[in-house]
């Protein structure tokens, strides 16, 4: 099982939640949308523990089965579609979230997210 974390699911693997941890051991890859990357950094920045936060994404990042997820020509496609879907059914999500979305449809991939407005996203597969 090939998995892309959502921001939230990261932090809930780093408070030890036991169903984010159960889904991250069973996990044979484990992908890091830019996105989760540039939210996590910007919350890092802001809060008191930013150099131990940073150490601990780069410890993560460098483990054999996680891996940063860029976006190329072929996710602005995935992205469009998804952006007029929703915009269609009257159901829009985050801007963020919507790029997460088109990463994890384009790579075939399973998101680990807590936030319920990927359910406006039937296609989109979940843990």
């Amino acid at each position: 099982m090939r998995i892309a974390l959502d921001t939230n699911a990261y932090v809930a693997y780093f408070r030890n939640d036991p169903e984010i941890l159960h889904r991250i051991q069973q996990a044979e890859m484990i992908l890091l949308p830019f996105v989760v990357l540039g939210e996590l950094r910007g919350g890092f920045l802001g809060g008191r523990q930013s150099e131990q936060n940073e150490r601990r994404l780069a410890e993560f990042l460098n483990s054999p089965r996680v891996q940063p997820l860029f976006p190329d020509e072929q996710t602005t496609h995935h992205y469009a579609r998804l952006y007029l879907q929703l915009r269609k059914q009257g159901t829009p999500i985050p801007i963020n979230d919507l790029w997460i979305a088109a990463l994890v449809i384009q790579h075939d991939l399973i998101l680990c997210s807590r936030d319920a407005h990927f359910e406006h996203l039937p296609q989109l597969a979940r843990a």
